[in-house]
């Protein structure tokens, strides 16, 4: 998925997304099943504008970026020399990720996965992480639950008025089954003039069920972990909005 303008007013729109909880998710399960691995190495799939694989840096931790869209890895890329960290960013379509052979971690976060279309898509991705990973790595990533799909996007509508960006956000259900289609029109202010631009985005969602996601990480080659929801390291709940999964390779 190619975000086109989005990239470049992304961070504006989820600068109170809580990344920090995702680094300490990582760091937590790190602590718990490769404790102690010096040099430790992580692909961080679906980087985005990197503000996670810039975090991951800065824990000392060896990393690269992968993402699908052009635009999101400049941003990512600008933003890690102004952060002083050196991180290498390739643009890849997780379906065949390649080039990270050995590596002790890949991780897929901020429901990138959701961005697949196909249970197909899902397989291959599960596939291409395990020949990524060294024997032992640790695969993590999160998605949507099935309640936020039905409860919260499905006929949903979510808006956002400030000065510099606003922005309508449609949620429709989708073609497929637990799908939705975000339909957003965004109004960005140009300083020079004083004038309002508008752009429209297409954005397609997926999740499927926990017991899914189990089977194909296990057909891939995997041990299940974890299994829990919304940053808690202990439970799923049955509402939680974003469910996470830690495997390793076996």
């Amino acid at each position: 998925m190619a975000y086109g303008q989005f990239a470049f007013i992304y961070d504006h729109l989820m600068e109170d997304v809580p990344y920090d909880k995702w680094v300490e998710y990582v760091k937590s399960i790190k602590g718990r099943h490769a404790k102690g691995k010096q040099d430790f190495s992580i692909v961080d799939v679906g980087c985005g504008t990197g503000e996670m694989t810039i975090r991951f840096a800065k824990e000392g931790w060896k990393v690269s970026g992968v993402d699908l869209s052009e635009s999101m890895l400049a941003v990512a890329h600008e933003k890690s020399v102004q952060a002083g960290v050196t991180i290498p960013y390739f643009e890849q379509n997780m379906t065949v990720l390649d080039g990270f052979a050995g590596s002790d971690c890949v991780t897929i976060f901020c429901d990138s996965l959701n961005y697949l279309r196909t249970e197909e898509e899902i397989r291959e991705t599960f596939n291409r992480v395990y020949t990524q990973l060294a024997r032992g790595g640790l695969f993590m990533f999160d998605v949507h639950s099935l309640f936020k799909m039905s409860q919260i996007f499905v006929n949903s509508t979510f808006t956002n008025a400030e000065e510099e960006v606003s922005y309508i956000w449609n949620c429709f259900a989708g073609d497929e089954p637990n799908s939705v289609e975000h339909e957003l029109s965004f109004f960005v202010l140009d300083e020079e003039s004083g004038q309002y631009s508008r752009f429209d985005e297409v954005h397609y969602q997926r999740t499927h069920s926990v017991d899914l996601y189990k089977k194909w990480l296990e057909e891939a080659g995997f041990e299940l972990l974890s299994l829990t929801g919304d940053f808690s390291m202990e439970h799923l709940a049955d509402q939680a909005e974003r469910v996470f999964f830690a495997a390793r390779k076996i």
